[in-house]
């Protein structure tokens, strides 16, 4: 069985209004990644993912580019304890 792990990330840059929580949504369920993805008031995007490591590490490698138009500047990733506390993954409003 696979490793499973917990990434909890903040994306900077021109994140939002480029569809990149849509698109992170759909990447990570081709993944089978669960977690969520939202907007910040300070124009960062913040996303939980859980899932097998291989499969949250290649999610991490997607977000560092984002959809096209997004243009990520930085992010701050901090893995955490594997809490197993989604049923799938989702846009949080």
């Amino acid at each position: 069985m696979a490793d499973k792990v917990r990434a909890h990330i903040f994306v900077s840059g021109l994140v939002q209004g480029v569809f990149f929580r849509e698109n992170t949504r759909q990447e990570a369920e081709k993944l089978g990644i669960k977690g969520w993805v939202k907007n910040l008031p300070d124009d960062r995007v913040e996303a939980v993912f859980e899932g097998n490591r291989n499969k949250v590490e290649e999610m991490i490698k997607w977000v560092k580019n984002g959809p096209s138009p997004a243009k990520v500047e930085n992010i701050d990733l901090n893995w955490e304890n594997f809490q197993d506390e989604f049923s799938k993954f989702n846009i949080v409003i």
